[in-house]
């Protein structure tokens, strides 16, 4: 499994088994974003993952999934969006699951909003846990710090993915609860640092991490990554 840190809250997960290579995108904010040097162009995934309908986190979804064919998997409003600009969609919803060729998708609860820049409405906000490539991912999507973030940490997760921004998410003393609720193996922070009101010291909440639980954080910069 290969996770790329794409900027903001976007991740590229990469994974080959015995029936091919997949790859799955979640929240590709890319054209707009400042901090990335990864284009639109330089992914082609099977399906890109959306967690709420805001503009930084549907992003470049449209074009992406134009190119690639890729399916849209999120909420049922999103997905159909979706499909109504003429591109493939998944409708899910908070609590449900589904297997697909690369793997199973878990949309859980996540405190936040959902809209699209035109208003349109998204849906219920969420979270994703990913099953793919032998390894159990969880990424927060936008969400406030609540305590049954514990019962999703009883499903076993390999990498928690949370946002440390604060001011529209948690900060990085509600997502250090978080990480002690969740009990993951990895943290990686995720939407801080690409606006100036998102600046935040991620490396400070690294030592946090390392130092008051028992996860290993990995700071990744936009475009970095990973093998796990």
């Amino acid at each position: 499994m290969n996770l790329q840190f794409l900027g903001h809250s976007g991740v590229r997960l990469r994974a080959s088994d015995t029936n091919g290579r997949y790859e799955v995108v979640i929240d590709p904010f890319l054209s707009r974003n400042p901090s990335t040097p990864v284009e639109p162009a330089d992914v082609r995934p099977s399906h890109v993952v959306i967690t709420h309908a805001h503009g930084d986190h549907w992003g470049d979804t449209e074009v992406i999934a134009r190119a690639s064919g890729a399916t849209v998997v999120s909420s049922a409003e999103i997905a159909n969006y979706a499909e109504r600009k003429g591109l493939q969609g998944h409708g899910m919803n908070v609590g449900g699951s589904h297997r697909f060729d690369f793997g199973s998708v878990r949309f859980t609860p996540a405190w936040h909003s959902s809209s699209f820049p035109d208003g349109t409405y998204g849906g219920m906000p969420m979270g994703v846990v990913i099953e793919m490539g032998g390894m159990r991912i969880y990424h927060a999507g936008d969400t406030a710090l609540f305590s049954d973030m514990r019962l999703i940490g009883r499903l076993g997760l390999d990498v928690a993915l949370l946002p440390i921004g604060d001011n529209f998410t948690m900060g990085p003393e509600d997502a250090l609860e978080a990480v002690r609720l969740l009990a993951p193996k990895r943290v990686i922070p995720i939407h801080y640092d690409t606006f100036p009101l998102l600046k935040q010291g991620a490396a400070a909440f690294a030592r946090r991490v390392e130092d008051e639980t028992d996860a290993t954080c990995l700071v990744l910069k936009p475009g970095e990554d990973v093998e796990l």
